[in-house]
């Protein structure tokens, strides 16, 4: 789905749970959201949920046009988010992969794989991120959720990545 010239949104619909995190009825079903950014170095924004692995990297290499993703801007740890960030890693084998010192010590928890340092971009409160026209700013929202917790801004768009922070139940039809 387009949002603008140069983001398409990558997301996938989860239309069979029934309950989020085992205890939060979601009657209309669930929106994994992730975005691509299209320009001289190409940005994913996020992952999805585990189960949706197949579709997302399917939308993926739909929205690539032939291209390899440059980045995975990692905003926000929780699975929903972030499960699918070490599929990302071994399918796009040049693809660094952007977040906090938080958010990567969380990822050497989280999953069996240590991302190696060289995939590895480290940014601060603040922080941007050229992707050639888009220029990306990084702003800290720990506990608006997790402690982790970042957002993207894309001065070129105007258009707020806000993790988690406007969060709501439901599927996109």
């Amino acid at each position: 789905m387009e949002i603008t010239k140069d983001i398409i949104y990558v997301g996938v619909n989860d239309h069979q749970v029934d309950l989020f995190e085992g205890q939060y009825a979601v009657p209309a079903g669930m929106s994994y959201n992730s975005y691509v950014i299209n320009d001289e170095k190409l940005a994913v924004m996020d992952t999805v949920d585990a189960h949706f692995a197949h579709e997302w990297l399917d939308n993926l290499d739909a929205a690539f046009s032939g291209r390899q993703p440059d980045y995975l801007i990692v905003q926000h740890m929780e699975p929903d988010h972030s499960a699918n960030i070490m599929r990302f890693i071994q399918s796009y084998p040049r693809a660094v992969i952007v977040s906090n010192a938080k958010a990567f010590a969380m990822m050497d928890k989280f999953f069996d794989t240590v991302i190696p340092e060289s995939r590895k971009l480290v940014v601060d409160n603040g922080d941007t991120l050229m992707l050639g026209r888009h220029q990306l700013h990084f702003v800290f929202a720990p506990m608006v959720h997790w402690p982790e917790v970042m957002v993207t801004y894309d001065t070129v768009d105007k258009i707020l990545f806000s993790a988690d922070a406007f969060g709501t139940f439901g599927a996109l039809n």
